[in-house]
C-alpha cells in the first residue's frame, strides 16, 4: 500500500499572542494562530483578490518554550509541518472537529530588533539581522575571509585540479 504524503509548508503571520502551557507530565505545548493569503480570481469582476486563510498550529517540547519568548502577534514565520485532524464531543453534547498544523520546524522571518527597538539589516546578531531558528545566530560579527593569492596558471595547460573525476 502506498504511503500518503502529509506535508505543510507556509509563510504566514501570527494572528494572536502565543499560548504556552504544560501538561501534567511537564510537556510544553505552544499554540499559535496564523494567517496566510491565497489569490483567487473573482468570477464576477475578473479581478484577482487576496483571500485570507487562518490555521491553528501546535508545537511540543522544549523548543515550544524557547519559541514562545520570540514569537508575538504579527510575527512573520515560515512553518514546516503536517496536518492533524481531531474530533471530540463538547460539553453541550455536540460533535466538534478541528484540522490543525503540527509544526515540525518554525523559522522566524522578521528582522531582529536592536536595543532601541528598531530593526536593522544584515544577518549577524550584532547588527540586528534575521534570526533563522532560535539561538543559532552568530554571537560575533562574521570575519571577512582572508584569501591567499592564487598562483598564475598557463591557460593552455590542463592541471589535475581541472579534471572532474
Amino acid at each position: 500500500m502506498a504511503q500518503d504524503i502529509n506535508k505543510v509548508i507556509l509563510t504566514c503571520r501570527l494572528t494572536r499572542e502565543p499560548e504556552l502551557r504544560r501538561t501534567q507530565s511537564g510537556m510544553q505545548i505552544l499554540n499559535i494562530g496564523v494567517a496566510f493569503n491565497d489569490r483567487r480570481k473573482n468570477g464576477q469582476t475578473g479581478e484577482w483578490e487576496e483571500i485570507g486563510n487562518f490555521a491553528d498550529c501546535v508545537l511540543f517540547g522544549a523548543r515550544a518554550e524557547s519559541l514562545a519568548n520570540f514569537l508575538h502577534k504579527g510575527s512573520r514565520v515560515a512553518i514546516d509541518g503536517k496536518l492533524r485532524y481531531s474530533s471530540w464531543q463538547a460539553k453541550d453534547g455536540s460533535k466538534r472537529s478541528k484540522l490543525e498544523i503540527m509544526v515540525d520546524d518554525l523559522v522566524l522571518l522578521d528582522p531582529r530588533q536592536n536595543e532601541q527597538g528598531g530593526a536593522q539589516g544584515g544577518y549577524g546578531q550584532q547588527a540586528g539581522g534575521y534570526a533563522y531558528g532560535v539561538g543559532n545566530a552568530p554571537q560575533t560579527p562574521p570575519q571577512q575571509p582572508q584569501y591567499a593569492p592564487q598562483p598564475t596558471r598557463n591557460p593552455g595547460t590542463v592541471y589535475e585540479d581541472d579534471i572532474p573525476f
